[in-house]
């Protein structure tokens, strides 16, 4: 049942959005058998749309929800337009990483994995994700 668990949404941008993906979320995970892991990749999908509203409001975004090797990973992907320089990159980045400290300090206390990532797209965007062990 859980080998088939893969899907993939668009959220059309909005705080509201962060609702939206801890109900489908959690319903995924009580129907696919992974209700042990609910609070924590609930919590996880609602810190990644945040962070995404906070970063790039009222944009649309795409939820992925997925088991793959014995893990499940949520993984949202943003469109956060591109910075003129490195150096305006990396202190975006830095401040995105230190927004989502709850997601790290959840993820982490279940001996998962979190991190963000530029999408590799032309159009630019943010890889966000969270890696959550059975």
């Amino acid at each position: 049942m859980v080998d088939n668990l893969s899907y993939s949404f668009a959220l059309p941008g909005g705080a509201f959005c962060a609702g939206v993906a801890r109900g489908a979320v959690g319903e995924l995970l009580e129907r696919h058998g992974l209700a042990e892991l609910r609070e924590t990749a609930v919590l996880a999908a609602s810190e990644l749309v945040a962070a995404a509203c906070r970063f790039t409001p009222d944009r649309e975004m795409l939820l992925r929800v997925h088991w793959q090797f014995d893990a499940l990973r949520v993984i949202l992907y943003d469109r956060h337009p591109p910075h003129g320089s490195v150096e305006k990159s990396e202190k975006c980045r830095k401040r995105r990483s230190e927004s989502m400290w709850l997601l790290a300090a959840a993820v982490d206390s279940h001996g998962g994995d979190w991190g963000l990532a530029p999408a590799l797209a032309p159009s630019g965007g943010c890889k966000t994700w969270a890696l959550l062990q059975r």
